[in-house]
């Protein structure tokens, strides 16, 4: 019996062994890469030798720091002190004798009594007429312009003297420019004066003379020229066609609403007072 029985066991190894080996054959590759082995090998080499020339050229050359220079620290100086020097006191008798000493007169230059004085050296002028007769004429040097002086107006005791103060209060009232109410601001200064007991009613100043004539006893002055009439005399001019002015006579010059130098323009009609 033992016979068939190890002839069993070899049988089943067998089997075995053969089935072992077909699934071997079936999980194996079909062809070996010898080549690439030996690659991977050389690579690994390469590798070693460059991390070992790395390593060497790392350690055989020193590190070295990069440090910034620092400037050189100047130390500053110190200021010298300022010294005060003391204020030097002056003494009250030495400002006394200075007040107290008196002042010395400046020496004028003497004048020279033979020094020339210029003159101007063409005091004549000398020309030739037509007929040969030599003239001269004094050379001006200065020239002093005329001034124009108006004259003052006369104070006549035979008028009225009210007419006067009609003059002052109409020249206290006036502008300095007209305001067309010439007449208008002489009835005001002739009634304020008491020389007329009532206002005039006529409009135009052209008309003022034949009023004043006709209802307030003023007389025509034989005065032609303004500068001529007295003081306080109404003067009236105008024409025909125009408005008219009327104006007082005063001291230094004319006034109705406006105060003036010179008299009116216009034509003029008379002058006429209250004797």
């Amino acid at each position: 019996m033992w016979r068939p029985v190890c002839l069993a066991l070899a049988t089943t190894s067998l089997l075995v062994i053969s089935s072992g080996a077909a699934r071997a054959q079936a999980l194996a590759p079909s062809t070996l890469d010898l080549a690439s082995h030996g690659d991977q090998k050389s690579a690994d080499d390469m590798v070693q030798v460059i991390t070992q020339k790395s390593a060497q050229e790392t350690t055989d050359k020193p590190v070295r720091a990069i440090t910034k220079k620092r400037a050189p620290v100047i130390a500053r100086k110190p200021a010298p002190p300022v010294k005060k020097e003391p204020v030097p006191v002056v003494a009250k008798d030495s400002a006394q004798t200075f007040v107290a000493e008196p002042v010395r007169p400046i020496d004028k230059p003497v004048e020279r009594q033979n020094a020339s004085k210029t003159k101007w050296p063409f005091s004549h002028f000398s020309y030739k007429t037509a007929e040969g007769k030599k003239e001269s004429v004094p050379v001006i040097s200065q020239y002093y312009p005329k001034q124009i002086v108006y004259p003052f107006g006369r104070v006549d005791r035979h008028i009225d003297g009210r007419l006067m103060q009609a003059a002052s209060i109409a020249e206290e009232r006036a502008h300095a420019h007209s305001r067309s109410r010439c007449w208008h601001y002489v009835k005001d200064a002739l009634l304020a004066s008491g020389v007329i007991d009532s206002r005039p009613k006529s409009e135009l100043a052209r008309d003022a003379a034949q009023e004043l004539v006709s209802n307030y006893g003023f007389k025509r002055l034989p005065v032609n020229d303004p500068f001529a009439a007295p003081v306080g005399s109404v003067l009236v001019y105008g024409t025909a066609r125009s408005v008219g002015h009327v104006e007082l006579r005063t001291r230094e010059g004319f006034v109705s609403d406006f105060r003036s130098k010179t008299p009116s323009r216009r034509p003029l009609l008379g002058v006429y007072a209250k004797l």
